[in-house]
């Protein structure tokens, strides 16, 4: 099997967390190489983001970007919506020239999702999609967040068209069930994984002097994109209400340092009178990434909407409980009161109570630490993939069978 996998936006070769990038980018990333551990073929398609990416970059032995230039490298992800046919005649282009076919169409976002429809109906092959995050979700969370005028239509006809839909949780499902009267048949509830063996426990103090965060303070960590949508500013209202805000630092790791949602945030804690106890850091690469889950007493997601939330994931693999809104997948992964805490409203003083309950308690917090690792060693790459392969050889294997029967007939 050899799959075509378009992300449009959503470079897996570049850092997570700065602007544009996040858990998607990990996702496919990872998702490709498993593929190819396993001789299963995986081409990504992708805008170039930087006039220095090379054309091909190969992620593992059967598994390469392909970087399609189309339009200015630093063009908004808002921005891209004019490009996708000129993307997709390149895409055509492309593997005309070496002559490269496929057995399936796997599409990321609703902007790849539009390139996959129109792939679709030139290469006759089956066409999945994961949608990560949906329009009407969002507006639902933070209404009068603006949208492309374009998406929620084109949510409506990728979700009508495509073969089947990879969703990340039962609560995903449910939500294309209800907006999109998708039927429950065509989707398939897969969650992502986690490299537990690379997102594993490890001595808190020793990671906090290998980043440079001495000290002995109570650590509240925050790692995602600097955007409404994942909530920092509540996050930063509640450290402002807790007992003791100076005793918690709060970590926040993302974003690039120039970017105006940082200095927007930065501001807002100055605003507060707790400038002294927030530190923030850019995005880093997994290595680094890895000590600071390691040196946090409590990872904090407090998210207007989340897809699923692999920050959570990776923080639990790393033994380190987590305090999260009770929003989209984030209850596939934080079992609430053994894991770390769902939090039912976005408000500040809800996680003030949890984030406490967990900072004063070490007996409790060790528990909930060694408790998160086990259920992040159940949420695997691997155990993803085996569902992921299944699904798609069984769409494949339908595919054959009625070119098959249109042969015969």
């Amino acid at each position: 099997m050899k799959i075509a996998l378009v992300s449009v936006h959503g470079c897996p070769v570049v850092r997570a967390g700065e602007k544009d990038t996040g858990g998607m980018n990990v996702y496919v990333l990872e998702t490709a190489k498993e593929f190819a551990r396993r001789g299963i073929c995986v081409d990504v398609f992708t805008r170039t983001h930087d006039i220095t990416d090379p054309e091909v970059v190969e992620l593992a032995p059967g598994a390469r970007v392909i970087h399609v230039a189309s339009g200015p490298p630093e063009t908004d992800k808002s921005d891209v919506f004019p490009l996708l046919d000129d993307f997709t005649a390149k895409i055509s282009s492309y593997t005309d020239f070496y002559g490269l076919s496929y057995d399936m169409i796997w599409s990321h976002y609703w902007l790849s999702g539009l390139v996959g429809l129109q792939l679709n109906s030139e290469w006759q092959v089956p066409h999945v999609t994961s949608s990560h995050t949906l329009a009407e979700l969002k507006t639902r969370a933070i209404p009068g967040e603006p949208e492309h005028p374009e998406r929620d239509g084109s949510e409506h006809k990728i979700m009508s068209e495509v073969d089947s839909i990879v969703v990340w949780s039962q609560n995903e499902r449910e939500s294309l069930d209800e907006i999109y009267q998708v039927p429950q048949r065509k989707t398939v509830v897969i969650p992502p994984g986690v490299d537990s063996d690379r997102f594993s426990p490890g001595p808190r103090l020793e990671a906090r002097e290998k980043l440079g965060l001495i000290g002995d303070n109570k650590m509240v960590l925050f790692v995602g994109r600097l955007e409404r949508l994942k909530g920092v500013d509540v996050l930063l209202s509640a450290m402002a209400m807790m007992d003791d805000p100076v005793d918690a630092k709060l970590v926040i790791v993302g974003g690039a340092e120039t970017s105006p949602e940082r200095r927007v945030l930065a501001e807002h804690a100055e605003q507060l009178g707790i400038s002294d106890s927030v530190q923030f850091h850019a995005s880093v690469d997994h290595d680094e990434l890895i000590q600071y889950y390691r040196a946090a007493d409590v990872c904090a997601l407090p998210s207007y909407y989340e897809s699923f939330g692999l920050a959570a994931l990776e923080a639990s693999a790393c033994g380190t409980p987590v305090v999260a809104s009770e929003v989209g997948g984030l209850p596939e992964i934080v079992r609430d009161g053994r894991t770390g805490y769902l939090v039912k409203w976005r408000a500040p003083g809800p996680f003030v109570n949890k984030l406490e309950q967990i900072l004063q308690d070490d007996e409790q917090r060790a528990l909930m630490g060694q408790a998160a690792r086990q259920r992040a060693l159940e949420l695997s790459w691997g155990r993803s993939v085996d569902r992921l392969q299944a699904h798609f050889e069984s769409l494949t294997h339908l595919q054959a069978l009625a070119g098959c029967g249109q042969a015969a007939g």
